[in-house]
């Protein structure tokens, strides 16, 4: 049994998300094959591929949604809402909102007992590996490295209260205000640091003596805590040597934080949905009934079915032929774009936006307000927001990396427009059903849904055979962007993918070869992490100053990245091609143009990227994967599911952390002490290279 347990995956975000998606469509398939009319007989197999394609996004169909049933075009109509990346997110948000307040009612439930801890102002500063925090405050300026009892002055700093005026300092600890019980590992990372680095800066180092690279920055904490606090902001919004006090400071404007997007990301969500149903529901109920009632369909139900399928991502449409029914449409094609960028790439870049837009509003109001004010508050609350958004949510982005990933879907996009303009020029079988005065919409809104929209405007088979490649490459990228730019910016990215254990990959960061040489790349990233630590924790207490680091770019995450994404991506798709292609084979050997290599390849990237756009078949409007055998639809199944949590946040991001988690304050300074010891080995090393 013992066994057993310890094969099982550990019981974090990851796993959750897993569960609800497999759970969810094995349920409603048994719901949606049971609903099945005899007139139109869906088998369980479809069934399962048509949930799972709706709660992946991924948006490919068996059979046309024409035939289905009113139940089963909702049920699917629900699914599409309840696999939405921002529905899922929100959700999240709320988990970690809960666990703020159980915290906090916890808490005072211990204090009416008689059971809480000592008071804050006994508990400056704690570390990992101590047993009680120590009673010590920051020193006054011009003294480095020392520390003093502090006086009743400096305990009684206002700190931010919660909406009913109680000071979170009086009613969380830091343990309980980071959603996990208090860490107590007896491998700690500080046990192999000197006693000065633990939890408090080391004797003789001061962190005004030294100029450090870009991933540790001093950002100007005084923002968020008083002028005598001594720490610092480094990369990726952690906040590094801090006492107890300032970290429970910083955790009112992280739950209030927390608090705002609880109801921002849902009115987001609902709001862009439901005046996209009325709006594109309405028009086809105007404009172009007669491209609804050629399936026997309600004019604007076919209107809101497609925006919520544009909003999420899906690409399914109860219209045979997809968008091609409305490919003359300004409207429905605008209309469906926005809601497509907002829905899924462009979701960071609005969300942000909307942000930004109300802490401008608020800081207008809170002009001339006292501190306490309602807009005074608020406005602090947008600013933590704006500047620390990866502390509060998966896809809130810091400025530089929304302009990173802004410029990445303005790029992707221009070159998906000017592929489809220029590689089509006298295209004749596109020509024929397409006027040139619509073909530029028409191509706009093509590369807007290639990436991961799944509508097709024009028939997918008449486009030349190199924009087709070209496509297959955008459905393969369309998470890259957002995921490097949200893995870049995770606040614990370092320590799970291991960055300070192999911070010169190419080179020995020991100048002497006749001591140790780097760790084995077989060892874990957790036991290099601690090696590495221990290696550069021996000088730590030793140096006092360092010459200035030079700044490294973020080009090496990113290409790290790609090439642990591809790495993740190739060998499974082509092990599904392996498999379907045996199963087909027959197929193939009947009708090697239907059947060819190359549909396999789009359909299963199209699958595996959740797009849903379709090479189809010239007998049918429903995707290709419709025609092939049982077990080739469930290994897509399997590709769908495996694509849909490509690029999840990994289970110790601080956006998705749940109740339990074991990461809090103390990993975050363990964190800061790893990086001080990473930056000042690396200036020992470059000083020996000079």
């Amino acid at each position: 049994m013992r066994f057993l347990r310890r094969q099982l995956p550990p019981l974090n975000f990851l796993t959750i998300h897993w569960m609800y998606f497999i759970f969810t469509a094995l349920l409603t398939a048994l719901i949606f094959w049971g609903s099945t009319t005899t007139a139109h007989h869906i088998n369980f197999t479809n069934a399962l591929f048509f949930t799972v394609s709706a709660m992946t996004e991924a948006g490919l169909n068996p059979v046309n949604l024409s035939a289905l049933n009113t139940f089963q075009q909702v049920l699917l109509f629900l699914l599409i809402l309840a696999g939405s990346p921002v529905f899922v997110s929100a959700f999240v948000v709320h988990v970690r909102k809960k666990a703020f307040e159980r915290r906090f009612l916890d808490e005072k439930e211990r204090r009416k007992k008689g059971l809480g801890r000592r008071t804050i102002s006994k508990v400056k500063t704690w570390a990992v590996g101590d047993a009680e925090p120590r009673a010590t405050s920051r020193p006054p300026d011009g003294e480095p490295g020392e520390r003093k009892p502090e006086t009743p002055d400096e305990q009684t700093s206002t700190p931010p209260t919660l909406e009913d005026g109680a000071p979170l300092s009086e009613e969380l600890t830091p343990e309980e205000r980071r959603g996990g019980p208090g860490m107590n590992r007896t491998d700690s990372i500080t046990n192999y640091f000197p006693d000065g680095a633990n939890g408090a800066s080391p004797p003789g180092f001061s962190r005004t003596e030294t100029t450090f690279s870009s991933n540790i920055r001093h950002g100007d904490i005084s923002k968020y805590l008083p002028s005598a606090a001594a720490g610092w902001i480094s990369r990726n919004s952690q906040f590094n040597n801090l006492t107890a006090a300032e970290r429970e400071q910083l955790g009112g404007y992280e739950y209030r934080a927390i608090e705002f997007l609880s109801w921002m990301i849902p009115a987001y969500y609902v709001l862009w949905q439901l005046f996209g149903c009325i709006g594109c529901g309405l028009w086809v109920m105007l404009n172009n009934p007669g491209a609804a009632e050629v399936n026997a369909l309600n004019p604007f139900w076919v209107g809101a079915f497609n925006a919520v399928s544009a909003f999420n991502n899906s690409g399914m449409s109860l219209v045979d032929a997809n968008m091609v029914a409305f490919q003359r449409s300004y409207y429905m094609l605008i209309t469906m774009s926005l809601l497509i960028l907002a829905g899924n790439t462009a979701f960071p870049l609005f969300l942000r936006l909307f942000v930004w837009c109300l802490y401008k509003l608020c800081s207008r109001l809170a002009r001339n307000k006292p501190p306490t004010s309602h807009w005074t508050v608020r406005t602090q609350t947008l600013k933590f927001l704006l500047d620390h958004p990866r502390r509060c949510y998966t896809t809130l982005f810091p400025s530089q990396h929304t302009w990173w990933l802004a410029a990445s879907v303005f790029s992707l996009n221009a070159i998906d427009w000017a592929a489809f303009e220029i590689l089509n020029i006298n295209n004749k079988k596109l020509d024929a059903g397409l006027p040139l005065r619509y073909r530029v919409i028409d191509g706009l809104f093509q590369a807007f849904a290639v990436r991961s929209g799944g509508f097709y405007v024009v028939t997918i088979p008449n486009l030349r055979i190199s924009l087709l490649v070209l496509y297959v490459v955008m459905m393969y990228i369309s998470v890259y962007p957002v995921v490097i730019t949200m893995r870049n910016s995770n606040v614990y990215e370092e320590r799970s993918l291991g960055i300070y254990a192999e911070d010169q990959p190419d080179h020995d960061d020991n100048p002497n070869p006749n001591e140790d040489k780097p760790f084995p790349r077989s060892l874990s990233t957790s036991t290099l992490l601690l090696k590495r630590a221990k290696t550069i924790g021996s000088h730590l207490a030793s140096l006092s100053a360092a010459q200035p680091a030079t700044q490294e770019p973020n080009t090496h995450f990113i290409r790290h990245q790609l090439r642990a994404q591809l790495a993740h991506d190739a060998w499974f798709l082509v092990l599904a091609l392996f498999l379907i292609m045996i199963i087909e084979s027959s197929k193939f050997n009947n009708d090697p143009a239907v059947f060819s290599v190359f549909n396999f390849i789009f359909e299963i990237v199209s699958a595996y990227g959740c797009v849903g756009i379709s090479i189809g078949l010239p007998y049918a409007d429903y995707s290709f994967s419709g025609s092939w055998r049982i077990l080739s639809k469930l290994i897509l199944c399997a590709v769908m599911l495996r694509g849909r949590h490509r690029g999840l946040p990994v289970a110790i991001d601080k956006a998705v952390l749940l109740p339990g988690d074991e990461v809090e304050g103390a990993k975050e300074e363990e964190d800061g002490r790893i990086r001080v010891a990473r930056t000042l080995s690396r200036s020992r090393w470059e000083e020996a290279q000079g």
